[in-house]
């Protein structure tokens, strides 16, 4: 019996490999183990006569029958290759276009395999699952390709897989070329269901299927304990954060704080984030407002065997972040890269306008903790809220109850509640919230998608959230001009390259600064200092652009508006002419002054003057802000060597 499992591991092999059991050749590792003198059509046939037996010993064995019956059964469908391929749509979380699909593999509708779990648990009781793992990729690549599905594929193989024999022979790569697909849009997918732990052996690995043009990307990120370690040793393109972690995020703070930190760490190492298994609305507005870049789950589709090529129907902010732009904002066309109402949200138990005082009454009493419940119709449009301390307040009183049990629930209703769209900044909503009636910050707001209901924030929240980001900030600017300092500068460019758009990045720096501040002291050139914060804040585009102080007199600009070399100007001439005030009028006819040097010389001194250096960056150009920080300074290097007040655009590198 044994040895006829081996002979059929062999054929399975062939089977993975080949397509068929007509197009198997013969294998060298298996020819060597089993029957190395025999020819095809003998080694064909003893496997095929092994395949026999087994079945037999299946159908026969009394003490193990149910495990043999599902191993002839495993044996049929690597024979008859009767897998089914179903892909799951991913999706850029801000724009819902689809990046890509994850393959998955099902077993025949009528079969005990039909599930994948069960179907590699018989495989690894049987020692197939390498053998399997063949056959279903395979047979994903083939219906990818037959369905001409656009963007990635991402591919489930497992570690063991990847270090196999197999795997250091570039079949998947003949087999892709074989079929007409580009490896670089295969992403192969690591999962936890068979871990290696030999680190070295999978960065080999990994570095291999690289050179052959794949991507890596890491599944099921935080459900085993090796995952954060293979993150770390082959620094994937993609990293799956688990759906443990994305279920009810929306109303779990610890699980926000695990995905907001998973995706901070992303963003230093230059991989994506992608949730998995996003099934309400609710925990795609709140994955959505912690800045991850891509989700999976069925809220957005199902696995299907002929999956969409478009998602429609996604309820997705089309603004409401831009009026909170401000100075020092981190802005980008318009859409502010901070926290909003999503962020926030809480699903909470809905009535409807039809309702009875007594049957909402009921759900306050099954849910304690809760303080208000949102009136929504049938279109999902709320029109109220009603308040637990009021109803309770009125019932408690003598026949209240009796006389209005009854009634609809709009007897209660505040039918002008504060409602707010999921993307709207959580600054805007402070400033709201301040403006509103004293009651709303008890009550609490309601947040929409689209008009339609989403769920819940209460004013505490909103608060605390507003307290910290207030902390982070201060923690961030620069003491002088308050203006964002080199870590949230950095974070930004690293951010807008995210969103693969054009943009320019302007150095600014002072000229002859050094002198004056030695001349006329540091309190004057903390005023010229913020003179330049107050010239470049006002000049740029208060809902499109950005500015960080880098520190001294150095600053940085992210111009994402399309008359940016017109305010460039502007600034120049501006500061050009209000720097005259810091000076007396015989400077201004001398076009500068005399100061003393370390020897007690007299030297002229020009007067202070502002070079901005300007570098362009379109997608593909840079992939780092380090990268985006060097062009700059060269930038302004040039700058500073025209005299005076200057100018200078990189356009070399640009078409």
């Amino acid at each position: 019996m044994e040895r006829s499992r081996e002979m059929a591991s062999g054929l399975f092999e062939f089977v993975a490999l080949n397509g068929s059991l007509e197009a198997c050749e013969p294998h060298t590792s298996f020819s060597m183990r089993c029957l190395s003198e025999k020819s095809t059509a003998d080694l064909k046939k003893m496997a095929e006569m092994a395949i026999a037996d087994m079945k037999n010993a299946a159908f026969y064995g009394a003490s193990a029958s149910k495990d043999q019956d599902l191993f002839g059964a495993l044996l049929d469908i690597i024979e008859s290759r009767s897998l089914t391929a179903v892909f799951q749509p991913i999706v850029e979380m801000p724009t819902g276009n689809i990046v890509g699909y994850e393959g998955l593999i099902r077993g025949p509708v009528d079969s005990p395999l039909h599930s994948p779990l069960k179907l590699f648990a018989v495989a690894r009781e049987h020692n197939l699952c390498v053998q399997v793992e063949h056959l279903c990729r395979r047979i994903v690549l083939e219906q990818f390709v037959a369905l001409d599905l656009p963007g990635n594929l991402f591919l489930n193989i497992s570690p063991k897989s990847l270090v196999a024999r197999a795997a250091k022979h570039g079949e998947t790569l003949a087999y892709i070329r074989k079929i007409g697909f580009c490896p670089e849009r295969v992403i192969i997918e690591l999962t936890e269901s068979d871990p290696t732990y030999d680190y070295d052996l999978l960065r080999k690995a990994a570095l291999h299927y690289r050179s052959m043009g794949f991507q890596i990307a890491i599944d099921d990120l935080g459900q085993g304990f090796s995952s954060l370690r293979l993150w770390s040793e082959l620094r994937p393109e993609y990293v799956k954060v688990d759906m443990h972690f994305v279920k009810s995020i929306d109303s779990d703070p610890i699980k926000r704080q695990f995905v907001q930190s998973i995706q901070a760490i992303a963003a230093k190492s230059g991989t994506q984030v992608i949730a998995e298994g996003i099934e309400t609305q609710a925990e795609y507005a709140t994955i959505n407002g912690l800045g991850v870049p891509f989700g999976q789950g069925y809220h957005i589709a199902r696995p299907q065997a002929e999956p969409p090529k478009e998602i429609v129907g996604l309820p997705i902010s089309q603004g409401g972040e831009k009026a909170c732009a401000g100075k020092g904002s981190p802005v980008l066309n318009g859409c502010v890269c901070v926290e909003t109402a999503a962020r926030l949200l809480k699903v909470v138990p809905v009535v409807s306008p039809g309702m009875t005082n007594n049957q909402v009454f009921d759900v306050f009493a099954s849910n304690p903790s809760l303080s208000n419940i949102p009136v929504v119709d049938s279109d999902q449009q709320p029109v109220g809220l009603i308040n637990r301390s009021k109803m309770i307040e009125c019932f408690a009183q003598p026949y209240q109850r009796e006389l209005f049990g009854r009634r609809l629930c709009r007897h209660f209703m505040d039918g002008a509640p504060l409602v707010v769209d999921q993307g709207t900044s959580l600054q805007d909503l402070g400033h709201m919230m301040a403006k509103a009636e004293a009651h709303h910050l008890a009550n609490g707001f309601v947040i929409t998608g689209d008009g339609c209901y989403l769920g819940m924030g209460t004013g505490h929240d909103l608060m605390r959230e507003l307290t910290q980001m207030q902390i982070l900030s201060a923690r961030h600017a620069n003491p002088l001009t308050q203006l964002p300092g080199n870590v949230p500068i950095n974070e930004q460019i690293d951010h807008i390259l995210k969103q693969q758009v054009h943009f320019h990045v302007c150095y600014c720096d002072l000229d002859h600064f050094k002198p004056f501040n030695d001349a006329f002291g540091y309190n004057k050139g903390d005023e010229i200092i913020k003179l330049a914060a107050k010239v470049l804040s006002e000049e740029c585009d208060q809902e499109r652009d950005f500015i960080g102080h880098i520190g001294g007199d150095d600053f940085m600009i992210l111009f994402c508006c399309e008359d940016w070399e017109q305010r460039c100007n502007r600034m120049i001439n501006r500061f050009a002419n209000a720097v005259l005030e810091h000076f007396g009028p015989d400077v201004h006819e001398q076009g500068g002054y005399f100061s003393e040097d370390r020897q007690g010389k007299k030297i002229f001194q020009s007067l202070v003057s502002l070079s901005l250096g300007v570098t362009q960056v379109v997608p593909g150009r840079f992939t780092s802000h380090h990268q985006i920080a060097e062009a700059a300074a060269e930038a302004k290097k040039q700058a500073k060597k025209i005299h005076g007040n200057s100018l200078f655009v990189e356009r070399r590198g640009v078409a």
